[in-house]
């Protein structure tokens, strides 16, 4: 009778031991399940958050650099911010290359804000001082241009030479080199990266 009994809850014993272990299969391919099923319908939520192509295109600036002479200067606007765009004579260029990047508060060499070749006359950054955010002088020729022939920010005194990097005053870093590309048509497109070689260093 005893060994009856005892098989008996052995048997109900084994048999609440597969029923837990088929709850837990059941359970936890439920939950594959639903993770899959929230994912699968979370991306095309998250696909539509994607920038479309027309916010994409919105996000870059075109610029004829045909009638750009030397030595002269204009401005655009790109995503808000002023671009400072100037056509740098075989002087300017010469002095921004003489200058040691290891002299500099903020290292960098001309060639590497600007490449080289014919790509080397334009020079393009973001005209906003890299101090507080002021809008730095120069653009014009009646403008204080610093002690160094580039920008003067009016602000707090930070002097920027012709090849946009700081060299005096508060400013911790040069100004920013924004993505362009130069077109074989002479178009700067403000925004898309190009490498400091490619295509755009044979325009002339």
């Amino acid at each position: 009778m005893a060994n009856t009994a005892s098989t008996e809850a052995a048997g109900a014993a084994g048999a609440h031991d597969e029923g837990a272990g088929r709850r837990d299969f059941l359970f936890l391919a439920g939950g594959a399940f639903g993770a899959f099923a929230a994912g699968a319908s979370a991306w095309p939520l998250l696909d539509s958050l994607n920038p479309a192509k027309d916010t994409l295109a919105a996000s870059t600036t075109e610029v004829d650099l045909s009638p750009i002479e030397q030595g002269q200067a204009i401005t655009v606007k790109w995503r808000g911010s002023p671009v400072f765009i100037r056509r740098r004579t075989a002087k300017e260029v010469a002095e921004a290359k003489a200058v040691k990047p290891d002299d500099l508060p903020d290292p960098q060499s001309d060639e590497q804000r600007f490449g080289s070749g014919a790509r080397e006359q334009w020079l393009v950054v973001v005209g906003v001082c890299t101090h507080l955010g002021c809008i730095p002088l120069g653009q014009k020729d009646t403008d204080n241009k610093g002690e160094f022939g580039g920008w003067f920010c009016p602000c707090h005194g930070s002097h920027y030479d012709i090849s946009g990097r700081i060299r005096k005053g508060p400013a911790p870093r040069n100004l920013p080199v924004p993505p362009y590309t130069i077109t074989a048509e002479n178009k700067l497109i403000i925004g898309k990266e190009q490498p400091k070689d490619g295509p755009g260093g044979t325009t002339a």
